[in-house]
This record gives structure tokens, sequence and C-alpha cells, in this order.
């Protein structure tokens, strides 16, 4: 009788607040399903008093504890990107990792944020009008969002940022990716709410440690579709108010469930069961 090997693997998060995150849940339990031994954990800056300057130690750390990989969180999507070995194009593209494999001595860093939102939005808002919407963050997140609704068919993107220099070199870093749309930093948002369509919130505002809205809510119509990437709330301070004003709106579930999809095939080598991975996530939140 052959016995049955059971792989053994641990993998982890680094990020800012992050004691909600269902990562974790997400990844072990789709390990468990496909027999694996996983182990996921919370490398939290706010708990062990560090920042983005900590990254070098802690990833070293980790490779020394044998993770095979790191998924990455605000703020340090792109803060990590000098400390790693090789980029994918998806990273090398967005200027943003979320994922970092670790093998062989190496450092990989990966973006599955992009096809995870875009994911998530052709399944949410399957029909949403993608004549013009505003982006609120042109951070790390901010830039996978755009990338996918820009590949998505979105015509015009206007994006805000409290730094507006990061908005204006976002668009800028677009623009010629995308000559068929308008891409601008924006400077007049409720201007270009009455413009827009729809509103892409990809800022921490509305998790718990950052509560709040991100813009004044007098600023949401009811034609505007609302798409939200914070997901712990499920339902945030934006999407309450927008459900109220009778918008159409997607929550942050679809981007953290289809990103932790690609983050799982990168770190295991296995393909994943997203219906699965999907049904747990909805089962945690429900």
């Amino acid at each position: 009788m052959t016995e049955t090997l059971v792989r053994s693997l641990k993998a982890g998060l680094i990020g800012a607040g992050i004691q909600a995150s269902l990562t974790p849940a997400m990844h072990m339990a789709e390990g468990a399903a496909q027999g694996l031994t996983y182990s996921y954990e919370l490398i939290d800056l706010n708990l062990l008093g560090a920042s983005e300057k900590d990254l070098p130690r802690l990833i070293a750390d980790a490779e020394r504890r044998g993770l095979a990989g790191l998924n990455i969180t605000h703020p340090c999507k792109q803060a990590v990107i000098p400390f790693l070995d090789e980029l994918a194009p998806d990273a090398r593209r967005l200027g943003a990792v979320n994922t970092v494999v670790l093998k062989g001595g190496r450092r990989y860093g990966h973006n599955t944020d992009c096809w995870g939102f875009a994911e998530g939005f052709r399944r949410g808002l399957p029909d949403a009008d993608l004549s013009s919407a505003v982006q609120l963050g042109a951070g790390g997140a901010g830039v996978a969002t755009a990338y996918a609704a820009l590949s998505l068919g979105l015509r015009r993107l206007a994006v805000f940022d409290r730094e507006p220099e990061r908005a204006q070199s976002l668009a800028s870093m677009l623009s010629p990716l995308f000559l068929e749309a308008d891409i601008v930093a924006g400077t007049d948002l409720a201007a270009e709410m009455q413009r827009a369509a729809g509103l892409i919130h990809a800022t921490p505002t509305g998790m718990a440690k950052y509560p709040g809205l991100p813009l004044g809510a007098e600023l949401l119509l009811p034609r505007h579709w609302v798409a939200e990437i914070v997901y712990f709330p499920l339902e945030t301070a934006l999407l309450k108010e927008a459900r109220r004003r009778g918008c159409r709106s997607l929550d942050g579930g679809g981007m953290a469930v289809f990103q932790a999809v690609g983050a799982f095939r990168l770190f295991t080598g296995l393909e994943p069961d997203a219906t699965r991975m999907l049904n747990h996530f909805r089962a945690l939140t429900g």
C-alpha cells in the first residue's frame, strides 16, 4: 500500500491593520480541500510597530522560516518592489505587487489584484455603463483597479488622490496603454461625479481602522454604479450610503476572492477551485 504524501506549505500577508483579513481562511480552506497542510499567517505592521521601511527585514524573516510566498497589501504594494529579484509582466506594467513567491532564494513579484477586480466586476456589474467613471485612490490597489476597468472597456477615467501627483502619475502611465480612452487626473470631484456613470473606490477609507466616507454623500446619484475594494467590513459606509441612494453597487468581496485565487495558484502550483473559494468567502461573511 502506497502512503499518501501530504504537502506542507506556509504563506503570509504583510500589511497594516489586517487582523480582520479573510485571506488566511480562504487560502487554508482551499489548501485543505486540495490535500495540503497549509498555514497562513498575518504579519501586521501595526501590531509589530513596523512600517514599509521594515519590509527587507520582514521578507528576509519569511524566507528564513520557509514561507513559500507573501501577499502584500496596504501600504506596501509599491514599496515592496525594490526588494524583489524579478517582476512578472503584470507587476512590472502596473508598478504594484500584491503577491510575492519565495523560491530558490529568489523573490518573484506578481499582481493578481488586476485580474481579481476585473473578474469581480464582470460577475457583479455585468451591464455597467462604462462611458465614464471616477476613481478615488491612485496607490497600489488603484493602479490595478484602473487598469482592470480600462481593460473592460471604460472610455473615460478621472483619477483622484490625496496626493495629486500620484493621480497625475497614474494617468500618465495608463494613457499610452489605452489610446482610445480619456484618462485624466481629476481636479473637480463634484463636476466629475456629475459627468460619471460610476465610481471606483480604491482607498483604505471604510476599513475598520479608517472609518467614514471617501467623498461627500451628496455626490452619489441614483444612476451611479459604485465598485468598492474594501471588504472588511463587507458593507462599508460608502456602500451603505450608495445603496440608500439607489446606486447599483459591488462590494470588495469579488476582488478579495479572485486575487486570492491567483495567489493560491502561484504559491502552490495547483489550480484552485474559484467557485469553492467564492462560496467559502460568502459563508465567512454571510
